[in-house]
């Protein structure tokens, strides 16, 4: 039986990824969670995706270029699917 041990990104930078790239396209996960359109699983498997993604430095530059806001995710998030999605729903009930 071969184990594979793969590192794990620090979990409060990947928090903080994570909520900064959703608050960028104008999602607040709480407001996700509140409304039943995310579970705390879903949110905690978001984090774990993130701290396993290879992107980290390319993620940083993409906040610092879309502080302003973006339309959508960019494809190298480990989380875009549901993050993009997200914004597709939640729509104006998540934007501040």
């Amino acid at each position: 039986m071969t184990v594979q041990i793969s590192y794990l990104g620090d979990p409060n930078l990947h928090f903080w990824l994570t909520r900064s790239v959703a608050r960028t396209v104008r999602v607040n996960l709480s407001d996700a969670l509140a409304v039943g359109r995310l579970t705390p699983r879903d949110y905690a498997d978001m984090v774990t995706n993130c701290r396993r993604c290879p992107h980290v430095e390319t993620c940083t530059a993409w906040l610092a270029e879309n502080a302003a806001g973006a339309q959508e995710v960019p494809a190298h998030c480990a989380n875009a699917d549901l993050l993009n999605a997200l914004v597709e729903e939640l729509g104006a009930t998540s934007l501040h």
